[in-house]
């Protein structure tokens, strides 16, 4: 394994800016010190004009393997992330079989040491009927990340909406339970006052709407304080929801905890008239008056983490295809709302997102360190990742904040091949490291290594 020392950068870390040199050697951070000299052999990289971060770790991906492999597989879209400064991911286990055992857990943990350049762990599936295998989970609760529980909302077979099941998972889980909350009462409720009308991509926020949000998030959260459960609420969209959520306590001391993704803090309402279903997702992208009340709540820490949600889909499923100048553009007429799948391909621009909203001064740089490193670290008990720490393993991003590149079609490494962001231009991830490997440097993946399951301290 190469060591490297990088020379003269600025250090991003526990919410400071540094100028530092950092050396990295059989596979972690050596040393983190003003001037540091090496004898023998080191590859140096000049870091003069850039930032180092820790490397992102991005708590909600879709990476769609095994069974719905046209869409994406782990290899592809753990290249995307690492190309975007995502050195670890969490993967939902709505994949073709739900990982409802712990057998086709395991299966997935197998898949992704063969294949995934970026660190990885996996979430237990749920559903109305699997509480006992679900409970297994307590005893690997090194191993695996968290148990997913789709609550109100209807995800194939693992809607889970029987109080019993609900109420023995909440009491015996010993490892943070990660729920999407939607009440699809409200949701369907709502989809039949549009019975006879034809429904575009402009009605999905009144479909899903912030009643349907609210009220699925208020349940889980009464059930989660009566049965002391480690919560954590996905992908918050709304601005009545912040009221569930409190900044009285550090990150380290709460059990209720929220995360909030890159497209709900980008897009509004607005954009459905220009982009269509290509922000289709669930929970829907909402008014832009949900979408201020989400900055504020992210910059007060009411919402902990931030993530992506990376959940790929083809154009034909997007209702989207190429022009003769390789742009997107909506099908002519659209397609069915009920046939638009739900979701965007995320992983690879998040935190360049989040680097052009610095350049802006929406946020700071350490506050997207924060929010995009050390809180999912500290939220789900990572062990040696998530902050520039000698002994920790080196899973480093460094990133170009003067030097922009336009989003396009010739450089996504998505399997889908498309981007919602296309066309945006905003700052650039130079190299990213993953267990002290440079795993992508100016435009290129090297895949020859393969990270590694993630640890838990539990």
């Amino acid at each position: 394994m190469a060591n490297y020392l990088i020379k003269n950068i600025q250090a991003v870390n526990e919410g400071k800016t540094f100028d530092t040199d950092l050396l990295v050697s059989n596979g972690r951070i050596a040393k983190i010190a003003p001037l540091i000299h090496v004898q023998g052999d080191v590859f140096e990289i000049d870091g003069t004009g850039k930032f180092l971060l820790p490397g992102v770790i991005d708590d909600q991906v879709h990476f769609r393997e095994p069974g719905l492999t046209h869409k994406a597989t782990i290899a592809s879209e753990a290249k995307a992330a690492v190309a975007g400064g995502v050195t670890a991911f969490m993967e939902m286990p709505n994949t073709l079989p739900n990982a409802l055992t712990q057998g086709l857990l395991e299966d997935k943990y197998l898949i992704a040491a063969n294949s995934s350049v970026a660190n990885y762990s996996f979430f237990m599936g749920t559903s109305n009927d699997n509480a006992d295998e679900v409970l297994k989970t307590n005893a690997k609760k090194k191993d695996i990340c968290g148990i997913k529980i789709f609550m109100g909302s209807s995800t194939g077979n693992m809607l889970v909406d029987n109080y019993r099941t609900l109420d023995r998972i909440f009491s015996e889980a010993e490892v943070l339970i990660a729920t999407h909350c939607e009440d699809e009462r409200v949701i369907k409720k709502n989809l039949e006052n549009f019975s006879g009308t034809t429904i575009g991509p402009e009605h999905h926020p009144i479909i899903r709407d912030v009643e349907a949000c609210f009220q699925s998030s208020f349940s889980a959260i009464q059930l989660a304080k009566m049965r002391n459960t480690r919560l954590h609420i996905l992908h918050i969209s709304t601005a009545r929801e912040l009221q569930l959520f409190s900044n009285m306590l550090p990150l380290k001391d709460k059990r209720i905890t929220a995360e909030v993704c890159v497209h709900h803090l980008h897009f509004t309402s607005e954009d459905y008239a220009s982009l269509g279903y290509r922000i289709k997702c669930n929970p829907a992208i909402k008014s832009y008056e949900n979408r201020d009340a989400l900055w504020e709540a992210l910059l007060d820490d009411r919402l902990d983490i931030i993530a992506t949600d990376h959940a790929p889909h083809t154009m034909d499923e997007k209702g989207i295809f190429r022009n003769e100048k390789g742009r997107l553009q909506n099908i002519p007429g659209g397609i069915a709302y009920e046939q638009a799948h739900s979701g965007l391909p995320l992983v690879q621009h998040s935190l360049p997102l989040m680097l052009g909203y610095v350049k802006q001064g929406k946020i700071s740089l350490e506050k997207v360190v924060e929010k995009m490193c050390h809180a999912v670290a500290d939220c789900f008990e990572i062990a040696e990742r998530g902050y520039l720490r000698e002994g920790y393993y080196a899973d480093l991003a460094i990133v170009d904040m003067q030097t922009e590149k336009t989003i396009s079609q010739k450089d996504l490494l998505y399997k889908c091949g498309w981007s919602p962001l296309e066309g945006s231009r905003l700052p650039v991830v130079t190299h990213t490291f993953v267990n002290g490997n440079i795993v992508y440097e100016n435009g290129v993946v090297n895949d020859s290594v393969k990270g590694m399951r993630l640890k838990f301290n539990r």
